[in-house]
């Protein structure tokens, strides 16, 4: 007696049931299906079913996607060990740096970096109201011995503004560790380059770790870090625009070239932006406006923190490869 098993002839000395023959195949009966002659054979029946000479049978299961060559670029398991960074010698978890302006109130600020996970906050350096000593400060909130803050020159438009608010910040709170941005407008808050660098150049001298805010420029960016910049932080897009990072490929440059930390700082509007600001290999992402001016911070910080986290992952994980045709996921192999 001859059948046809999903293709292929099999020959028999005797008539078989389709129990016994699914056992000589060795074929778990809970995890197949069976058509014969382009019937399905329910699997109650399977022990009463004769089978006929010349019948032609599909035995099918349920598989995974997946038959391709091993991917070279595949290193094995991540890294168990979590996934730190460093920055001026201080080793940090959080990859989310955020900032703690535009708030309704201090209680809404430490809420939302709570929710974030962030370990650096930014702070800008204002006047004391002497009118009213005895307000509410951030510190009160926001306690420097949990978190570190990082003082920047928002509202900064020269390299002098800007020299003049860093060392009073370290003289404040003793922080060396600061954000350098030197704006060159009102209307874009870009940086002033030129007056950036001269304000790079003599903080590094003065003894400050400078993290620097910058345009999206390779060149510039790798000039930065040559001159000792402890970190890199390009615009995604203008100050509190939310327009998501606008030139990915610059990003993309300055990340490959750089030998000290890159951040997205600015134009983030919502998790997506900064997961791929994560995907892109930056190091980290600052924000403050996505969060603040969100309906519900706290909910967006957290939202910020896990993208942040997913980016990252997805960066370590290795993206595919795109292609310009389709590639099916279940294999070709064992088609009915």
């Amino acid at each position: 007696m001859r059948i046809i098993i999903n293709g292929e002839h099999h020959d028999f000395e005797t008539s078989i049931s389709l129990s016994t023959l699914l056992e000589k195949l060795g074929l778990d009966q809970r995890k197949i299906a069976v058509e014969r002659n382009r019937e399905i054979i329910p699997r109650a029946t399977f022990q009463h079913t004769d089978l006929l000479d010349g019948d032609t049978l599909e035995i099918v299961h349920f598989i995974g996607g997946g038959n391709k060559k091993p991917n070279p670029r595949r290193n094995g398991n991540i890294e168990k060990d979590k996934d730190c960074w460093t920055v001026a010698g201080r080793k940090l978890e959080s990859r989310l740096i955020i900032g703690t302006g535009k708030y309704r109130d201090f209680e809404e600020t430490a809420a939302a970096i709570d929710a974030s996970g962030a370990e650096i906050v930014t702070v800008a350096v204002r006047r004391i109201n002497v009118t009213d000593s005895g307000a509410p400060t951030l510190m009160d909130y926001v306690d420097p011995k949990k978190y570190i803050y990082l003082p920047n020159t928002a509202g900064c438009f020269t390299a002098d503004e800007a020299l003049r608010t860093l060392r009073l910040a370290r003289e404040a709170g003793g922080w060396s560790l600061v954000k350098l941005e030197v704006l060159g407008d009102q209307k874009t808050l870009y940086p002033d380059m030129t007056e950036t660098f001269r304000a790079a150049e003599v903080l590094i001298k003065d003894g400050f770790e400078v993290m620097v805010y910058c345009n999206d420029d390779p060149i510039g960016a790798k000039h930065l870090e040559e001159m000792g910049c402890c970190a890199v932080m390009p615009a995604g897009a203008p100050i509190g625009s939310g327009l998501g990072i606008q030139n990915p490929v610059n990003i993309r440059l300055i990340v490959e070239a750089a030998k000290v930390p890159v951040l997205v700082d600015a134009g983030v509007g919502t998790a997506s932006d900064a997961a791929e600001a994560m995907e892109l290999g930056c190091d980290g992402v600052l924000m403050n406006t996505a969060i603040a001016e969100a309906n519900n911070p706290s909910k967006m910080a957290r939202a910020m923190r896990l993208s942040v986290e997913a980016g990252r992952l997805a960066y370590l994980a290795g993206r595919m490869d795109k292609k310009l045709y389709a590639d099916p996921s279940s294999p070709l192999g064992g088609l009915i």
